[in-house]
């Protein structure tokens, strides 16, 4: 059962090749999903970049079963100065089995959280590549996330945390660059569940402010990695956090239940100037991590926010487009360009690191002196 199905075929065929295995959570088959929100959503999320910050990728590939929409997107920073992106969406496969390659892009599961190769071919973009991702530590499930907007969820997901290397290349424009797994460290998550996706659709009666804050902050270390989040109210009250620290080789991974942070917006932006993160309590030692931005990858890149690719449009039977733009952008206030992965130098118990600070702040936020949908930092 392979192949791109047509509008006719949606509705009296449900079983997949996933149905002959025993991995089946409920009566019905792997298709028909737990809840028929239209948000409901399947995603995957990889990001990788060179020690000296001088390359920075990221993928992002989503299926809305209930949307019957797969999208995809890969984009890529070259010494902070510009970024490429290529985009795709398509009308989603009847067989799971296919879901994992949008037009020009394809994701493969060589080892399940273990290994991981990544294919693009869209040279009409400038964009190729042939990578392969080896996880260095066990996957870290996140504490599960659930918010409600009156009785209804808005979000209701779980999503899993790993570490790794790259490995392979990438060709910009024509000119390939060697991906080494020793200088190329990076991250990915899996998520899966339901948050809003797809155009915005009238939900009734206002309930609840337009608000949302959301720090996220895998870094990279030798022989170790830290991982931190956090989602905070307007009023700086907290509804989901993570904090764990990684040994290479050890299982599982530290968790800790005391997460903190300090953060000093910069001014004219929703973007951190500096970021320190102390992780602490259950009789483990201490960990204080000092982020120091270098610049910012737009999430926009990978269909986050993209008015055009946003994640779940329905764009026809297969859509591909490419874009480009200069770093850093004039209006960081601008609801497109809020949304930011800072790659950051980072240190940690005398040991210097690299890795990420996810950047998503919306609205109100008390701690962080912002009073409006989308005032800047004074």
């Amino acid at each position: 059962m392979s192949g791109r199905p047509t509008a006719a075929d949606y509705g009296h065929i449900m079983l997949s090749s996933f149905d002959d295995y025993p991995i089946h959570s409920g009566s019905v088959p792997v298709n028909e999903t737990a809840t028929s929100d239209i948000n409901h959503y399947d995603r995957y999320f990889f990001n990788g970049y060179t020690t000296d910050a001088s390359l920075y990728f990221g993928v992002a590939m989503g299926l809305y079963p209930n949307r019957h929409v797969v999208d995809a997107s890969f984009s890529v920073v070259v010494n902070g100065a510009e970024q490429i992106s290529v985009h795709a969406s398509a009308r989603a496969p009847l067989d799971r089995a296919d879901a994992n390659t949008v037009g020009p892009i394809r994701l493969e599961i060589l080892e399940p959280m273990k290994r991981h190769r990544l294919v693009v071919e869209s040279a009409e973009h400038g964009l190729r590549a042939d990578l392969v991702f080896v996880a260095r530590s066990e996957p870290v499930q996140e504490p599960h996330f659930l918010v409600k907007a009156g009785q209804r969820s808005v979000f209701d997901y779980t999503r899993l945390t790993q570490f790794g290397h790259w490995s392979g290349w990438i060709e910009i424009d024509g000119v390939r660059r060697e991906v080494r797994s020793d200088t190329t460290p990076g991250s990915r998550d899996r998520s899966w569940g339901t948050r809003p996706v797809g155009p915005s659709a009238d939900t009734g009666a206002p309930v609840g402010n337009r608000q949302f804050y959301w720090l996220w902050a895998p870094v990279n270390f030798p022989g170790f990695a830290t991982h931190f989040d956090v989602n905070e109210h307007a009023d700086g009250g907290r509804w989901h956090q993570t904090g764990f620290f990684l040994s290479d080789g050890a299982s599982p991974a530290d968790e800790y239940p005391d997460v903190s942070y300090s953060v000093s917006w910069r001014p004219g932006t929703r973007w951190a100037g500096s970021f320190s993160i102390e992780l602490a309590g259950a009789g483990l030692p201490t960990r204080i991590i000092d982020l120091e931005p270098l610049y910012e990858f737009q999430m926009i890149g990978l269909g986050y926010g993209h008015p055009e690719w946003g994640h779940g449009f329905w764009k026809g039977e297969l859509a591909v487009g490419g874009e480009r733009w200069a770093l850093p952008v004039d209006t960081p206030c601008d609801p497109r360009h809020l949304h930011v992965q800072a790659i950051c130098r980072a240190t940690c118990d005398g040991v210097e690191g690299i890795g990420i600070l996810e950047q998503l702040v919306v609205g109100p936020h008390a701690p962080s002196g912002f009073e409006q949908l989308l005032d800047p930092a004074r």
